[in-house]
């Protein structure tokens, strides 16, 4: 059996990019979650996925829904990471936001957006793989990615030649 602690202390060793998650319910509810699993599966189609815990909140209001929006957080955006991360009933209080042209909350600033329907959701261990199929994207031309990496997070680092 693998050590959980050294599996988490090894994987950290490889940096992820920071997405919200979001969608608004049937009824107007605004719903996002913090994800650090998110990836390209496929250009086509046009599929991305990511991996939420199974027993997250978040992900159990976002579900019903079948579609969502990944917003990919941009360096200067922590506080906006930390607040989705956070557990508060409104996650969206005072917040300015855009939508989606399918109607999904669209952070302000994020230096990238995709709006997917929810292609399928597989169990896979002690997360869910949710794949998204991709309706419509875009992004913006200035910022860097806020990234984790060893349990904190960072801006990236330019490589000069």
């Amino acid at each position: 059996m693998i050590d959980p602690a050294l599996f988490r202390s090894v994987l950290g060793a490889y940096p992820t990019g920071v997405v919200v998650i979001t969608a608004v319910d049937g009824e107007g509810a605004r719903h996002g979650m913090v994800i650090g699993s998110f990836t390209s599966i496929s250009l086509d189609p046009a599929l991305v996925g990511f991996f939420p815990d199974r027993k997250s909140r978040s992900w159990a209001q976002i579900a019903p829904v079948g579609r969502f929006c990944v917003n990919v957080l941009g360096s200067d955006q922590l506080a906006l990471c930390r607040r989705f991360a956070a557990r508060a009933d409104d996650k969206f209080a005072d917040l300015a936001h855009g939508h989606t042209p399918a109607g999904q909350p669209l952070l302000e600033n994020a230096i990238a957006w995709i709006d997917c329907r929810t292609e399928r959701v597989t169990e896979v261990g002690d997360h869910l793989l949710v794949v998204g199929a991709v309706e419509a994207l875009g992004r913006r031309d200035e910022g860097t990615p806020l990234l984790f990496f060893r349990g904190q997070y960072h801006d990236l680092a330019e490589l000069q030649d």
